[in-house]
């Protein structure tokens, strides 16, 4: 596959990168869009700590300007399924059950606090902007995803930071939180993807994979990217791989 050059805009704009598929394809469309990437990643105790490894790879194939892997105490986030070996992960549900209550899998404040980080670092970077991979599928299960949470937290930023309140009095503008994937089902974000270069095949996406980091095919993780390339008509690179 041939992968997407450097960008030649050196504006710059923090991408929250977790190495799977969503957040992939937002920091492919951020590079469309010209802005020179700073990737942030995240260490906090969770079982899948694989996607590490993933967000690295990712960042490189797409020369982010820079990437950072912050490592947050683990003991914050308990009772959840991705952090708690003692709480089961979902398998084997459909989409119908995957929308209904906040499942196992969510974690405490997770993206309030991921977008706080980013936030401080795009100021420290006099950035405008931070990119976040929150997409429609999710949004349904968990309140960190959905649409009026990203808008309330452009607007607690722009109140709470110097470059928001100057940005917004001097009519420069403020700090932005990009969520381009917020209207698209998986299939959309995968034929978006594609288009745009991405290499799936080094990304990964399950909750609970095994000790060689192959997924399970059975968490709502799995469940739903899989159905997103069968719905794209697109084989998915990281199966022939595991």
């Amino acid at each position: 596959m041939t992968r997407p050059e450097p960008p030649n805009n050196s504006a710059a704009a923090v991408v929250l990168l977790s190495g799977g598929l969503d957040s992939a394809t937002t920091l492919a469309i951020a590079r469309q869009q010209g802005f020179a990437c700073h990737c942030l990643s995240f260490s906090y105790g969770q079982r899948h700590s694989i996607e590490l490894d993933a967000a690295r790879r990712v960042a490189a194939s797409m020369h982010a300007a820079e990437h950072r892997v912050i490592d947050l105490d683990p003991r914050t986030f308990e009772r959840s399924a991705l952090t708690d070996a003692a709480v089961d992960v979902p398998r084997d549900r459909d989409e119908a059950a995957m929308a209904g209550a906040i499942p196992s899998t969510y974690v405490p404040a997770r993206n309030l606090l991921f977008l706080s980080y980013a936030t401080a670092w795009a100021e420290s970077l006099d950035a405008r902007n931070v990119f976040i991979g929150v997409n429609a599928v999710d949004y349904s299960g968990y309140p960190d995803c959905r649409p009026a949470f990203i808008d309330a937290f452009e607007r607690a930023a722009n109140l709470a930071t110097k470059l928001g309140v100057e940005g917004v009095n001097d009519g420069s503008g403020g700090l932005r939180v990009h969520a381009p994937l917020i209207d698209l089902t998986k299939a959309q974000i995968v034929e978006r993807g594609v288009s745009l270069g991405v290499d799936y095949g080094l990304t990964t996406s399950c909750y609970d994979p095994d000790a060689r980091g192959r997924p399970c095919g059975r968490c709502d993780a799995c469940r739903l990217r899989a159905a997103g390339f069968r719905e794209a008509g697109i084989p998915d690179p990281a199966l022939r791989s595991a």
